[in-house]
């Protein structure tokens, strides 16, 4: 079988190359230009392979990064990221981006060391078999226990991680194996794009058809599958054609630019929980969503993915819709569009969108006083509101933090695709600057932001260094309240005390990122933050603005957004 996938003739007989230049070629020829990784001795050959077939090497200072990063590509570009992670610890210490990436969908591929083969069971230097701890993450867990079977475990893997539902697949590499030689391979066969291909069943697009056309006060909940199965244009016609308003949250913000007609943010409380159908787009009914009680009783819930869901859902739905979103969306769309009654409900509904409207307005006019609260140490709030100000419309945002983020979340707008990356529902911090680091090889002519938690800066800080000395000028602002707000506000509210949810309070992060080669500011008033921030995108460099944050502020646990 796998002497198919070899080039030879009689008279010319197939080129020989060792197995980390096997894995490089294969990656190069699915399109694989950037390698994440940390220094491990068991990688070497792969690292030899990559320099021959121009792929770079971007290296980082904890294993944990390397995986982020490698998620992060893929969150920024929807192609596959990959990373590539040393025998035993470096494996372990991936795993918490790898299981980030299995509740994202998003396409990673990690390559793993291995101890060799012809060892195997002696106690080689960090000998474990890591298939069976990363299998239960992963779409797919292989060693490579042959040299010839390098390329075709890669084509395998790279099918697995983009083939709906997206996530991580995994391949590891005894040492002796990927020393060794093999015949160079044919090219890999094409991997067709799945959101190219067919809708859901025409019966169950005509049933959420027949709901919608009778819809008052329909709505879109839309979020991270709309994203990866690229939806966004197919939303946009639904949405206009049929006067729906539609929210979005993880990676489907900005599939909808911020400021149309038809987005919405503040009011979705009132909007999911007064709608009488609701089309569910690629977000799961999970505990953003109250498990579903985010709707109202009597609302008809369509659930519409690129594939079926891993979980049943926590209440019962109307219809679900099943295939490619483009071609789904827009065969809701046309039959949804096929009567005159669908353009006289389309035409009534006005009045709920304007309804809405009012909401919006009115909660946005109440973040003002927030927004220019002129307290020291800062409202979490204040920042966003300067900084809003200095954002170009494709600025790509990363949030790494509790409290900090949820601000952001709250307020941060977003305009086109692939602009707001948070770590999702898994909620693993650390991952922001290999987020970033990722963000901003690969959108290089972009402002890139992350947003930073001093307690998330704890995780993976000393990636800023990562960041030196590749040459990569992201904007880090940090809120830094010298607590874990989150469990602590909440914890003395139930108990009256907190205990495990303090840090050292005014740290001097800002002096760390310096000594690591960055540019630093430490703002502990209002009128110190905008030049800070000024400054630290003129600098050049990557850069760190040290933020106060009074720590008497409550995020409110209740809010409407996720």
């Amino acid at each position: 079988m796998l002497a198919s996938r070899f080039v030879a003739t009689e008279t010319e007989p197939a080129t020989l190359l060792h197995g980390g230049r096997l894995v490089a070629k294969r990656l190069r020829e699915h399109g694989v230009s950037k390698l994440f990784t940390l220094s491990g001795g068991h990688l070497f050959s792969i690292y030899d392979g990559c320099r021959a077939e121009g792929i770079e090497l971007i290296d980082v200072r904890h294993e944990q990064t390397a995986a982020f990063a490698a998620e992060g590509w893929a969150k920024i570009t929807r192609q596959v990221g990959v990373c590539a992670l040393t025998a035993g610890p470096g494996v372990t210490n991936g795993m918490s981006a790898i299981a980030s990436a299995s509740q994202n969908h998003s396409p990673l591929l990690v390559l793993g060391g291995r101890a060799p083969q012809l060892r195997w069971g002696q106690g080689s230097l960090q000998e474990i078999d890591h298939v069976p701890f990363v299998r239960p993450l992963t779409k797919l867990a292989a060693t490579a226990l042959e040299t010839a079977e390098i390329a075709g475990l890669i084509d395998d893997a790279i099918r697995a991680a983009i083939t709906p539902h997206s996530g991580p697949a995994f391949v590891d590499f005894p040492l002796d194996q990927v020393f060794m030689e093999a015949p160079e391979p044919s090219p890999p066969a094409s991997i067709p794009d799945a959101s190219q291909g067919p809708g859901a069943d025409a019966g169950a697009i005509e049933r959420a058809a027949a709901l919608l056309r009778g819809a008052e006060r329909p709505v879109i909940m839309a979020g991270t599958g709309l994203y990866w199965g690229r939806g966004e244009q197919a939303l946009r016609a639904l949405a206009e054609e049929l006067r729906v308003p539609v929210f979005l949250n993880g990676l489907g913000r900005g599939c909808l630019p911020a400021d149309h007609e038809l987005f919405f943010s503040r009011a979705r409380s009132a909007a999911l929980g007064g709608a009488d159908v609701a089309l569910v787009i690629g977000v799961p009914l999970d505990f953003r969503l109250g498990f579903g009680a985010a709707f109202g009783p009597e609302a008809e819930i369509v659930v519409i993915d690129a594939a079926e869901p891993q979980r049943p859902h926590p209440r019962e739905v109307a219809a679900e819709l099943y295939g490619a979103l483009p071609a789904t969306l827009d065969g809701l769309r046309a039959s949804a569009s096929a009567s005159g009654r669908a353009r006289s409900a389309s035409g009534g509904r006005n009045a709920w969108i304007d309804s809405l409207r009012a909401t919006e307005q009115e909660k946005r006019a109440a973040e003002g006083p927030e927004l220019s609260d002129p307290r020291a140490p800062l409202h979490p709030m204040r920042i966003y509101g300067e900084l809003s100000q200095m954002l170009d419309r494709d600025v790509v945002i990363i949030g790494d933090g509790g409290d900090f983020v949820s601000y952001a979340g709250r307020v941060v707008d977003s305009y086109e695709p692939g602009c707001w990356v948070d770590p999702g529902p898994f909620g693993c911090l650390g991952s922001g600057i290999g987020y970033a680091l990722a963000a901003k090889l690969a959108r290089p002519e972009r402002q890139v932001v992350l947003m930073l938690g001093d307690g998330a800066f704890g995780f993976s800080g000393m990636e800023l260094d990562t960041l030196v000395r590749h040459g990569i000028p992201v904007v880090a602002v940090m809120g830094n309240n010298g607590i874990w707000a989150l469990e602590k506000h909440p914890m003395e509210a139930i108990y009256g005390y907190s205990v495990v949810a303090e840090l050292r309070p005014e740290t001097r992060y800002d002096l760390v990122a310096e000594a690591l080669g960055c540019h630093g500011e430490l703002v502990s008033t209002p009128d110190e933050l905008r030049p800070a921030l000024e400054r630290a995108f003129e600098s050049g460099k990557p850069s760190l603005v040290n933020v106060l944050t009074d720590p008497a502020v409550a995020y409110p646990r209740r809010s409407n957004l996720a």
